[in-house]
């Protein structure tokens, strides 16, 4: 695979600091140009994050070093530097969408960590082993916004790539009903314990938005391309409850289902142990050589323990069994700032680069 030269727009956020650290020695990915708001541009990365680096890893050296541009202000100016950019940016949505066309219609592709494009019907929204087909409808996009190389491609929320993995294989059994509670931790809201002591020792049963997304986004990822736009899929029913956890990092979910036609506990258990997709077959350099893993223990997943398996990018299951009002109920886990955001944009970024997505 040739490199690519790549940007991180929204770079002095918590997610665009995990893409340093990602995008440090990729074997294909070359970080040359960072952006992020007004405040920041004209400054060394290092600099304009100074005290806000939130990773436990320190800022890679030679990308901390890179002069800080306007996200807004320098989009010619990058999207003539790059091949392509990943966008994490902390605007509103409309401000979002305006922006990520402007990179697109600069014929810059934009691989999107943003939920302001998720339900537009051209822009796919890929878990690569999940719906990797889904980035043929591009060639439509491009048409609407009358381009030859630019489009926007994004990646799905992070709580549902916790619990949506693990249903995924199972709808050959017809899934009809599904209920999520999910735990999220506070990095998925830019935190951390020291710039949010008050989640210390708390919970709080609300996060703005989170339940709308974790219940329809699973249907635009399970829908299928209709000419010029992706429909989303009519079933199963998902209703969620989304709670904000005391955890750094790491996203839980509590998941009941009932099926059309009711699987065996083997039935289950074999088709998340050989589950796999595309980025394992195309052996993409962040794809976890085991997507799923199942633990026999009754008190695992654990965030602490469980949420860096395979770097971050495999999904966890445990507790399985039956139900009195579903016919099942299990747990996951998955890392929401690695396989739930910048991770699994990467890996999104890999595949569209093995199908010739960033190609001159």
């Amino acid at each position: 695979m040739k490199s690519f030269n790549v940007g991180i727009i929204g770079a002095t956020g918590m997610v665009g600091q995990r893409f340093t650290l990602l995008l440090d020695k990729h074997p294909w990915f070359n970080v040359v140009a960072v952006a992020a708001s007004p405040r920041s541009a004209g400054k060394k990365l290092k600099d304009a994050i100074g005290s806000r680096w939130a990773m436990t890893e320190p800022l890679p050296e030679a990308i901390g070093e890179l002069v800080v541009m306007d996200a807004s202000a320098d989009v010619d100016k990058i999207a003539g530097m790059v091949d392509f950019v990943f966008c994490a940016v902390d605007m509103k949505k409309d401000e979002i969408r305006a922006l990520e066309e402007r990179y697109a219609k600069a014929e810059c592709p934009v691989v999107s960590n943003n939920s302001a494009h998720r339900f537009t019907p051209d822009v796919p929204m890929v878990v690569p082993e999940l719906n990797p087909e889904h980035i043929e409808i591009i060639e439509a996009q491009r048409r609407r916004l009358g381009t030859k190389r630019g489009f926007i491609a994004v990646k799905s929320n992070c709580s549902i790539q916790s619990y949506v993995p693990a249903l995924h294989p199972l709808r050959k059994f017809g899934i009809k009903n599904v209920l999520a509670c999910t735990y999220q931790a506070i990095s998925g809201a830019g935190k951390t314990f020291a710039t949010w002591p008050e989640m210390v020792d708390n919970l709080i049963p609300y996060i703005g938005g989170e339940e709308e997304k974790s219940e329809q986004e699973p249907l635009k990822v399970w829908g299928k391309i209709n000419g010029d736009v992706i429909e989303k899929a009519s079933t199963p029913n998902i209703t969620t409850q989304c709670l904000r956890v005391a955890v750094s990092d790491g996203h839980t979910a509590a998941v009941f289902v009932s099926f059309e036609n009711k699987p065996s506990k083997e039935e289950i258990l074999k088709l998340w142990s050989e589950f796999s997709g595309v980025p394992q077959e195309l052996k993409l350099p962040s794809a976890p050589k085991q997507f799923i893993h199942y633990f026999e223990e009754d008190n695992r997943p654990q965030a602490k323990l469980d949420r860096m398996l395979e770097n971050g990018m495999a999904v966890s299951v445990g507790r399985l069994r039956e139900d009195t009002q579903y016919d099942y109920k299990f747990v996951c886990l998955s890392h929401n700032t690695l396989r739930g955001a910048a991770g699994g944009a990467v890996l999104m970024a890999e595949l569209l680069a093995a199908k010739g997505y960033f190609d001159r």
